[in-house]
């Protein structure tokens, strides 16, 4: 009999469902924009309604488990989503409890980025490894890390907010509410701000040259057609990616590093700057480690939470 998990990724924007098999199928799938401003209980009513959905289009036979996949921070020990800034009233909000309530199945609750490290590690980019760390550099950037063959949580389930390490002393200030960190110079965010400034005291540039807003895929069109200010800015923002990944080598000395998120779409533009740092500025033992795509594209974290349920349900202690 076909085991199949159910796997739930609850972001700001959109909350999305899937049935996924025990190698990393997606047999079905169902998203709605999310009901973000009217609170836990819509949100989850949400969850619940594209989950009967897509029970009702596939009849799925052997059910293993619920994993959800969430913005942080969560306290995924306790089951507690601590302070969802994205997501109104997910504050100290017992979103594994209420979940449970609602699924006749074991329930698993996970980090996003978590999330997406355990689907790159169990059917993506970092299958048969034991370790890794996966970067998502979107609209902010965060993380998750498998060592030695299992999953790094730490405390309170809150491991490798990687995006909150400082790199810059007294620095940029950051959504965090800290100044100089990873996320404040290099998310998707930080390169289209960094564009906007710049493009604004450039005569020479076709950045923004339409009226209308200018972010990151705007920058990487502009490159294409040879703007010389789009390639300096890619260039600067594959080298502070290149400096937070190698910072991560040498505390992880991981196998790979994946990299998800939306600047991963432009991967064959920035992995050459991204190595070429790595490879100048990384302690001699760790210049050989690679800076791969993941695999699983968008659905890094809906299939990580589904891989959650089926090593849960197995008994696998990650």
């Amino acid at each position: 009999m076909q085991q199949i998990a159910i796997g739930i990724d609850l972001g700001g924007t959109q909350v999305r469902a899937a049935l996924v098999d025990e190698h990393g199928g997606i047999l079905a799938r169902a998203a709605e924009p999310t009901d973000a401003l009217a609170g836990p209980d819509r949100v989850l009513a949400q969850i619940c309604g594209l989950t009967d959905g897509l029970f009702a289009a596939s009849n799925p036979a052997s059910v293993v488990g619920v994993g959800v996949s969430a913005p942080g921070p969560l306290d995924t020990v306790a089951g507690v989503a601590s302070n969802i800034p994205t997501l109104s009233g997910f504050v100290d909000f017992p979103l594994k409890a209420e979940l449970q309530k609602r699924f006749p199945f074991p329930v698993d609750l996970e980090n996003d980025a978590i999330a997406a490290a355990i689907g790159e590690w169990q059917f993506g980019a970092g299958k048969g490894l034991d370790n890794l760390v996966y970067v998502t550099v979107s609209t902010g950037i965060g993380g998750g890390v498998v060592s030695d063959g299992r999953v790094v949580r730490g405390r309170k389930g809150m491991a490798a907010h990687v995006g909150h390490m400082s790199v810059v002393p007294n620095g940029e200030l950051c959504p965090c509410g800290n100044r100089g960190c990873f996320e404040a110079y290099g998310s998707g965010t930080a390169f289209a701000r960094r564009a906007q400034m710049r493009a604004m005291e450039s005569s020479g540039t076709t950045i923004g040259s339409d009226g209308g807003a200018i972010d990151s895929r705007g920058v990487f069109a502009a490159a294409r057609d040879g703007d010389r200010l789009a390639n300096q800015l890619i260039d600067e923002e594959a080298e502070i990616l290149g400096r937070g990944f190698t910072s991560l080598i040498h505390i992880f000395s991981p196998d790979i590093i994946v990299m998800g998120g939306g600047l991963s779409h432009e991967f064959d533009r920035l992995q050459p700057g991204i190595q070429a740092y790595i490879t100048q500025w990384a302690m001699p033992a760790f210049k050989d480690v690679k800076v791969v795509l993941a695999a699983l594209d968008q659905n890094s974290g809906l299939v990580g939470a589904a891989a959650l349920a089926f090593l849960t349900g197995k008994g696998v202690r990650t």
